[in-house]
C-alpha cells in the first residue's frame, strides 16, 4: 500500500531565521491523525539562515538523526562535543536520560539545509550516544547506502533502535531495486529531484508512505536524491 504525502500539504512554519517543513505533528503545527508513522516520530526539513540557529535545548528519550543537504551545521553538547558537519555528513544522537545541545549556522552568507529525523527509543534512560561520520557522494552515487542501523546492524552509524535508513543519489533514468522483508515498513523521501515509487510520482520534498509491499522499484525521473527509514510494521510494536 502506498500512501502520497504531498509537500503542500505537509505542516509549514516561517520565522524568518528558520524555514521548516513539517512532516508529523511538531511545534505549532498539530494533526491528531498525523502525529507519527511507527517509530518515526518527527522528520522535519528545516532551512537555517546564515548566521542564526538554535541555542542550547535539552532532550531525552529520543533518538535523532541529522542529515545534511547543504551548508554547514556547527554543534556543542553538554558532553563536551563540538564539531561543525557538512553536506553529506550525518550527525546521530541518542538523548536517552538527557543532552542540551546547540546548532548554528554560523557561515556569513550561505543557507543551511537539514532534515531532522527523530526515532522512538525501544527504552526510556537508556545511556546517551553522539558521533557523526561524512558519506562521500560517490558512497550513495547510483546505489542505496545504508547509513543508519541498529546496533546488531552493519552501517556506519549504530542506535539502539530496529530501524534502518538509506541515501541515494541517483541519475536521471536509473532505475534501482530494493526488497522490503515480511513486517517491515518503509517512511520514503525525496530531498532534491523527482523520483518514481513503485509507479508513484514523487517531487522534491513529497514523502511516501509504504507498508504491506515486497518490492520497491525507484526509478529517476530527473537527476533525485532521496532517504528512507526501513522499520517494523506498525502493528507489530
Amino acid at each position: 500500500m502506498l500512501l502520497k504525502r504531498a509537500n503542500n500539504r505537509m505542516g509549514k512554519s516561517d520565522r524568518h531565521w528558520l524555514q521548516s517543513t513539517y512532516h508529523f505533528s511538531f511545534a505549532d503545527y498539530y494533526n491528531p491523525e498525523n502525529t507519527n508513522f511507527g517509530l518515526l516520530r518527527v522528520l522535519n526539513d528545516d532551512t537555517i539562515q546564515p548566521r542564526s540557529g538554535f541555542p542550547p535545548h535539552p532532550h531525552r528519550d529520543m533518538e535523532i538523526i541529522t542529515y545534511i543537504v547543504s551548508g554547514e551545521l556547527t554543534h556543542q553538547d553538554s558532553m563536551g562535543n563540538e564539531e561543525k558537519l557538512l553536506e553529506g555528513e550525518v550527525q546521530y544522537m541518542s538523548a536517552g536520560t538527557g543532552i542540551t545541545h546547540s546548532e548554528y549556522n554560523h557561515h556569513p552568507d550561505k543557507k543551511l539545509r537539514l532534515l531532522q529525523i527523530w526515532i522512538l527509543p525501544p527504552e526510556k534512560n537508556l545511556e546517551p550516544l553522539y558521533g557523526s561520520h561524512r558519506f562521500e557522494k560517490k558512497d550513495t552515487h547510483n546505489r542505496l547506502l545504508n547509513i543508519v542501523s541498529s546496533k546488531q546492524g552493519s552501517a556506519q552509524i549504530k542506535i539502539y533502535q530496529d530501524v534502518k535508513l538509506f541515501v541515494s543519489r541517483l541519475d536521471k533514468d536509473r532505475i534501482l531495486e530494493f526488497t522490503i522483508d515480511r513486517e517491515r515498513q518503509i517512511y520514503f523521501v525525496s530531498i532534491e529531484g523527482s523520483v518514481e515509487v513503485n509507479g508513484m510520482r514523487l517531487d522534491e520534498k513529497d514523502a511516501l508512505e509504504i507498508t504491506e509491499e515486497q518490492q520497491l522499484i525507484i526509478r529517476a525521473l530527473s537527476n533525485a536524491h532521496f532517504l528512507f527509514v526501513e522499520m517494523p510494521s506498525s502493528h507489530d510494536l
